[in-house]
């Protein structure tokens, strides 16, 4: 049998729900597994990590195995360039079951890897990333309300629970490449809770 030769995926990740959109364009190497790249969405969108994931592609459930996971397959052993390519073009990522932040990933292209680069990369991207647990889509328009509006009777609460500021419009490249590069894979966001 052949060695699969590695390639890079190029996927486009936007978060559901959210507009003006929230997204990012991320380069991984087809031999990582699904967990890490668990590990690479969250640090490309900017959340932390301290919360469940599941991944849904190929009408398959993806996600760390535990007690009530019947029917779902351990993420930590599906490596993503032996799944199906058919799956791979368009699947979907949640993270934060309670928020249930829900992230489209479309498969933009597949490349052989370059020369000097290090994978994972950002290539591009849109907005902030929500705060974590601020009660999912509605409670982040909520949230961006409050901040605001002045004259909103939870406007200095939000402002106080953020750390005084919040720029929804804000994205860094440098600082999301930083991010991937500094990726702990054996630190899930499982062992956080």
């Amino acid at each position: 049998m052949a060695k699969t030769k590695k390639q890079v995926y190029q996927f486009k990740i936007t978060l559901k729900d959210v507009e003006p959109a929230i997204w990012r364009r991320v380069q991984v190497e087809s031999d990582i597994t699904l967990r890490q790249l668990s590990c690479i969405l969250q640090a490309s969108m900017g959340w932390f990590g301290g919360h469940l994931h599941l991944f849904r592609l190929g009408g398959a459930e993806y996600s760390p195995p535990d007690e009530d996971s019947e029917g779902i397959t351990d993420d930590s052993k599906t490596v993503l360039g032996k799944l199906p390519a058919k799956d791979l073009k368009e699947f979907t990522y949640e993270y934060d079951m309670g928020d249930g932040w829900e992230h489209l990933l479309e498969l933009e292209a597949t490349l052989p890897p370059e020369p000097g680069k290090t994978y994972p990369f950002c290539l591009a991207g849109a907005r902030a990333c929500p705060p974590e647990d601020c009660g999912g889509v509605y409670g982040y328009e909520d949230f961006l309300k409050a901040i605001k509006d002045k004259k909103h009777p939870e406007h200095k609460e939000k402002l106080d629970w953020i750390g005084g500021h919040f720029d929804p419009e804000f994205f860094s490249l440098e600082e999301t490449n930083s991010a991937l590069t500094n990726i702990d894979y054996e630190m899930s966001s499982e062992d956080l809770l």
